[in-house]
């Protein structure tokens, strides 16, 4: 009888009590993308994760994020790449594995980095003594305003050069296979 009271009331409560909807989180204005390049046989040979910051009518470089000062090349969590085979970058191989993103515009030129520490946010604790290597790359003018940053690879002779723009800016960021 007692079980049957209980019962009784648990449905009662289950039935009577408001449902709730389900909250979600609202959508992040820097939404995450991957960059993704692969071999002619379709074998992945490099992939960027970031997030995608948009301008929003401000001034970028020199302003937003200052000349001269390591960014997390986009926003949130600090970039990531992955190499899936050895690559050189500039004249330095760098053995395949998952490293950090980030660069340091200037406005002629950019130093790009890749940095052995992952899962970091931002570039608050970056560390110089990680770095794997260090490329400069020249700044580029753009056409039109890039509203939101972005990465893209394009096919070069033995890999790829990473395109990486945002306002009116961008840098070629050139990878190729070690044979």
């Amino acid at each position: 009888m007692k079980s049957l009271l209980i019962t009784s009331l648990m449905l009662t409560l289950l039935f009577t009590a408001p449902l709730q909807a389900q909250e979600f989180p609202e959508a992040d204005k820097s939404p995450m993308d991957i960059a993704m390049f692969r071999a002619p046989d379709k074998t992945p040979l490099i992939r960027v994760i970031y997030s995608r910051p948009s301008k929003n009518d401000r001034e970028i470089f020199g302003k937003l994020q200052p000349f001269g000062e390591v960014w997390r090349t986009g926003a949130n969590e600090s970039t990531e790449i992955t190499l899936y085979k050895d690559m050189m970058i500039g004249d330095k191989t760098v053995k395949a594995g998952t490293y950090s993103l980030f660069t340091i515009p200037s406005e002629k030129e950019w130093t790009v980095i890749l940095n052995k520490d992952t899962d970091t946010w931002g570039a608050f604790g970056y560390k110089q003594e990680r770095d794997i290597v260090r490329v400069t790359t020249p700044a580029r003018k753009t056409d039109k305003t890039i509203e939101s940053f972005s990465m893209a690879f394009k096919p070069s002779d033995n890999g790829a050069d990473l395109l990486m723009g945002w306002d009116n800016t961008y840098v070629e960021v050139p990878f190729s296979t070690t044979m």
